[in-house]
């Protein structure tokens, strides 16, 4: 991923006059320390690293664990963590050295073996992890997957994988390994802060074939260390002073579990909540949100991108070119975003998000509004059907796809429902099963700073977060190319590979976001990093 444009982190100072009595009971006491009270949503799966590629599960995720890099809060500038140093004189072959003193919250050491054993568990296909596709740059990774003769539904299984290990990681001693890639890879080290690369404990290994137990009780290294799991309701973790990086100054987490972005905002405003990461849609309008929290609301451009996805894999009318970008033409994304969201998102003008380094509007008329193109190429597909747009009932999600069905169907005429699923992880069950059968709402948080995660991993063949099935070997080939290119080199052809998308349009871009959050009268100071979400380590109690 590229570079972002927007830099440095919003810190927000909170007035003492606005504290309520009572609301600084938790103390500064560095003993036992202050705790606080954020929003969230149900992990789609246990809290394993490696099988996490969602906002609800990865929130805590990224509190229990640290990799070998980590991104600086005020830019997200790539800097070292766990490794001591990453270097590589091809970006092929990488020698990696540890710090030493790192430990996990049972107390044992954090080894090369940590990390081997973590990324050969990952990649490992048998094991079924969400985010195996990041390790796919590996030498060996190939020899760790094999294809099933008849499908997941069919009576037969697949086939052992060749190996169990990945060549191309090799241990050195206790505290270095080398990694060595199947082909040059540019931004390899920036990805390694992304929690698919976390190291894990011999604990998880020891837990045998089912990790759920493990996942609903993990052990990480991270600045926090896991309490409790109430589904539905809440996680809690507390910080772990043993903790070898820049510790946090509160000593307890809960994210509460909401179903409901609405429920949350009342929270806010009664301090029952400490931070809400993004506002609801009813408190954007006529900036409402600006008179509830004055300057306790803030406002900054993250590396998000919010599309619809199509179900190519489920065929007619959704394998057809002309009719997917008559539906984008037939979304009225300029009076989408003012309506719905008083202007807090942009109409997108790519599948990019323009807070990365080297951005450019990629989807020109693809992405605008014209409503007798929209009918002449859904004409031209020969659709005449019905089409459905799901959402999860447990977002703030209702009134924006409805508004686009809305348009669609103005657009078209082509009869257009808003089909709520009740859970967000129920919603994502028949996403990655690949069993959807219309429109599916989508969003993408970026995993680390370069432009690269917001087009691989989503449209490439087989990508990890590949939804719509989509396969493209001229763009395949492009995002290969753009990968082994140098750093300087590489953005332009990511987004030469881009513009194959834009001939294609798997998914349909909406909109970028600008993320409205807000924080209780509690809190003296809290930053919120280019991803969007809360930063912990920052965060300081009256």
């Amino acid at each position: 991923m590229r570079m972002l444009r927007q830099k440095g982190m919003i810190v927000i100072p909170v007035a003492v006059a606005l504290m309520a009595a009572g609301c600084s009971s938790s103390g500064s006491d560095s003993t036992a320390g202050p705790s606080i009270v954020i929003d969230s949503s149900q992990p789609e799966n246990p809290l394993v690293p490696g099988n996490t590629n969602e906002t609800g599960g990865g929130k805590v995720v990224d509190a229990l664990f640290t990799g070998l890099v980590e991104y600086a809060a005020d830019d997200a500038a790539t800097q070292m963590a766990v490794a001591e140093s990453i270097e590589s004189s091809d970006a092929k072959t990488f020698t990696i050295k540890l710090k030493e003193g790192w430990k996990f919250h049972d107390g044992t050491p954090v080894t090369s073996d940590s990390f081997i054993n973590a990324w050969n568990w990952v990649a490992y296909g048998p094991n079924g992890a969400l985010n195996s596709y990041f390790m796919e740059k590996i030498d060996g990774y190939a020899d760790l997957q094999s294809e099933d003769p008849d499908g997941e539904e069919g009576p037969q299984e697949a086939p052992a994988p060749a190996a169990k290990e990945m060549k191309g990681l090799k241990k050195i001693d206790d505290t270095s390994f080398e990694v060595t890639l199947s082909a040059p890879f540019g931004a390899f080290e920036t990805t390694l802060g992304y929690t698919a690369f976390s190291p894990l404990p011999q604990s998880f290994f020891d837990a045998g074939d089912d990790k759920t137990a493990w996942g609903k009780n993990p052990v990480g290294n991270g600045p926090f260390k896991f309490v409790g799991w109430t589904d539905n309701q809440e996680i809690k973790i507390t910080r772990n002073d043993d903790y070898t990086g820049t510790k946090p100054k509160v000593k307890d987490v809960t994210f509460r579990l909401y179903q409901n972005q609405d429920a949350a905002y009342s929270d806010l405003l009664s301090d029952n909540l400490d931070f809400q990461q993004q506002l609801p849609t009813a408190a954007l309008a006529g900036g409402k949100w600006k008179t509830d929290l004055g300057d306790r609301g803030m406002e900054r451009p993250v590396l998000v991108v919010q599309t619809i996805t199509m179900p190519i894999y489920a065929g007619a009318p959704y394998d057809n070119a002309d009719f997917r970008h008559g539906l984008s033409m037939a979304i009225d994304r300029d009076t989408i975003t003012q309506q719905i969201f008083d202007g807090t998102r942009a109409p997108a003008k790519a599948f990019s998000s323009p807070a990365v380094n080297g951005y450019e509007e990629t989807c020109g008329e693809y992405c605008t509004y014209n409503p007798d193109k929209a009918k002449e190429l859904v004409a031209k597909s020969g659709f005449s059907g019905k089409v459905t747009l799901s959402y999860n009932a447990d977002g703030d999600h209702k009134a924006w796809t409805e508004a686009v069905c809305n348009s669609i169907t103005k657009a078209t005429s082509l009869e257009c429902q808003a089909t709520p699923v009740a859970t967000f992880a129920a919603f994502r069950q028949g996403i990655n099963d690949k069993k959807m059968t219309g429109l599916f709402r989508a969003g993408w948080q970026y995993d680390y700073p370069n432009i690269q995660n917001g087009l691989e991993p989503l449209y490439a063949t087989g990508g990890s977060a590949n939804d719509s099935g989509y396969s493209n070997p001229a763009f395949d080939e492009g995002i290969a190319k753009a990968n082994q290119a140098s750093v300087e080199e590489s953005n332009a052809l990511y987004i030469a590979a881009e513009k194959t998308l834009v001939a294609d349009m798997p998914a349909i871009p909406l909109w970028t976001v600008s993320e409205q959050s807000g924080i209780s009268t509690k809190l003296k100071t809290a930053k919120v990093n280019v991803f969007g979400e809360l930063d912990l380590v920052s965060v300081e109690v009256k």
